[in-house]
Parts: structure tokens; sequence; C-alpha cells
């Protein structure tokens, strides 16, 4: 069985924020990730039979560039838009996948790449 998520309601607010395991977080707003080896976490959204449900997506490895170049750039986009799920979809348009915050956030098709080399 997939993983379903948390309940957005089942969230204590905070001055507007949720408070989800110890930490303050705005919805799919990206911060600095607390996790080893990874640059960012969303506390992504997603409806699920008419409930709205909440994941923790830590995306972007440290040590790896972003957005650096634009034959870079091309590459990771077109490399990363055939990546599936284990069902088999595509998890460019899935909001609870890291390749879709990556694509969004670290890479984003519609701005100029002006990132890192290294990180």
């Amino acid at each position: 069985m997939r993983h379903k998520g948390v309940l957005l309601s089942k969230l204590e607010r905070v001055d507007g924020k949720y408070l989800y395991r110890g930490h303050l977080f705005s919805l799919n707003k990206p911060t600095k990730s607390t996790a080893k080896g990874k640059k960012m976490m969303v506390l992504a959204t997603r409806t699920i039979n008419g409930e709205r449900r909440v994941k923790l997506v830590h995306f972007g490895a440290i040590g790896y560039g972003h957005n650096y170049n634009q034959k870079a750039k091309r590459s990771y986009l077109a490399r990363s838009a055939g990546i599936r799920n284990k069902s088999g979809k595509l998890t460019k348009d899935d909001r609870w996948s890291p390749n879709y915050w990556a694509r969004k956030v670290l890479w984003p098709a519609k701005k100029p790449a002006r990132g890192p080399k290294s990180t």
C-alpha cells in the first residue's frame, strides 16, 4: 500500500504555519533541509479522496551543482522528464516526488541558468 500522507486538518497551526515533526512549515514553500545530504525540503500538499494531505519531501543532493549552465539544464530537464515512480507514472508532475520539486526549484525551466557549479 502506498503512503497516503498525513491529514492537513490533524496538524497544529502556529502563526499561519503548520507544526509537523517538530518544525514549522509553510505549505509548498521549500526551505533548507534537515536531512543529511539533502539541500532542501518542502511540506507538499495533495488532495486524496477529497481530503487535503501533506508529506515532507527532501530533494537535491548536497555536493552537486544545480542550474549552472544552459547545456546542463537542458540535459537535466530532458533526463528527469522520463523518471517514473513504482506505479509507472511520471514523477515530474507529482507534488509528492523529489523530482517535481528539483525541477521546479533547482532547475526551473523558465529562468536563466545561474546556479552554483557545486554546493
